[in-house]
């Protein structure tokens, strides 16, 4: 099963760590990108897209407010829901005073888009 995970954390709790823990959460990341996880962090901006009328508006302010800046995000691959929290309760943004929100995905063409690039 796949399961997308956004994760939000404040660059201030990840500079706070020694390099020796950074180093160790950087570790359980790569961990999760060798078993096949698409990992990724992001930039502060945002730029929220909405095209109600049909023409499209946007705007600098996130759909809804956080109490954390969203860091970055990921896909894995886990058996199981119990699975992929243990995974992800390993990495940096779970474990310097982030949160992460885990959902199974329903969906993803990559499948398909693996069968394209054969």
């Amino acid at each position: 099963m796949k399961f997308f995970c956004l994760a939000y954390g404040d660059e201030k709790d990840w500079k706070a760590l020694s390099e020796q823990q950074q180093n160790e959460l950087l570790a359980a990341d790569q961990r999760l990108r060798d078993r096949g996880a698409l990992m990724a962090a992001v930039r502060p901006e945002v730029t929220t897209v909405r095209a109600w009328a049909g023409v499209p508006a946007t705007s600098d302010l996130p759909v809804g407010a956080l109490p954390l800046p969203l860091a970055g995000f990921s896909v894995l691959e886990a058996a199981d829901l119990d699975e992929a929290v243990k995974l992800i309760a390993q990495t940096p943004c779970a474990r310097a005073k982030g949160a992460i929100e885990i959902r199974p995905i329903l969906m993803i063409n990559d499948e398909e888009r693996a069968k394209r690039s054969r």
